[in-house]
């Protein structure tokens, strides 16, 4: 069974059935009074509706809302959830993940770079020194000394004293 606040809010509403609101009525004291105040109670709630109904937010209001409701959810998540779901800072795995990749095209490009050159073949820049000699006339001082290394395939001819390089220089 209703109280009587819930039988008085139905009837201001009126949403009482017909036997319900006659026995309502027939309770009440005084029924003008009633009728006076329950025609009061509409107006008030039609000014409330009217004045206090849902305001339409202007740009710069729904974006600091935004902003606000972010900043709480950002308060109620654990520190290592704080972070934004967009942000620019890589992850330790996306780190990982690139600083691998690299170092796998490094070493395929390596290899490629690699497997042309053949270490057995001869330089294009070595030379065989065929004569070296000194003429004593022009240069009496002068010696010529030869260092070969079959490891490196270098040879070096180191000449002292030499005034102008010999007629009979050949390099093949």
């Amino acid at each position: 069974m209703k109280t009587f606040e819930e039988k008085w809010t139905a009837w201001l509403d009126g949403q009482l059935s017909d036997r319900e609101l006659a026995e309502f009525e027939a309770s009440l004291p005084d029924k003008a009074a009633a009728k006076t105040e329950k025609a009061e109670a509409k107006k008030l709630g039609v000014l409330l509706k009217r004045e206090l109904g849902p305001q339409s937010l202007l740009n710069a209001e729904f974006f600091n809302y935004q902003i606000r409701e972010r900043i709480a959810r950002l308060r109620e998540a654990p520190a290592w959830q704080a972070r934004e779901p967009g942000s620019t800072w890589w992850t330790i795995r996306r780190l990982l993940w690139t600083g691998t990749a690299s170092l796998a095209v490094f070493l395929v490009m390596a290899i490629f770079v690699m497997r042309d050159k053949n270490p057995a073949e001869q330089s294009q820049y070595l030379t065989q020194i065929l004569n070296a000699r000194v003429d004593p006339v022009v240069s009496p001082n002068a010696t010529i000394s030869m260092f070969e290394t079959k490891e490196d395939r270098v040879t070096v001819l180191w000449t002292e004293g030499l005034q102008s390089l010999p007629a009979d220089y050949a390099a093949k």
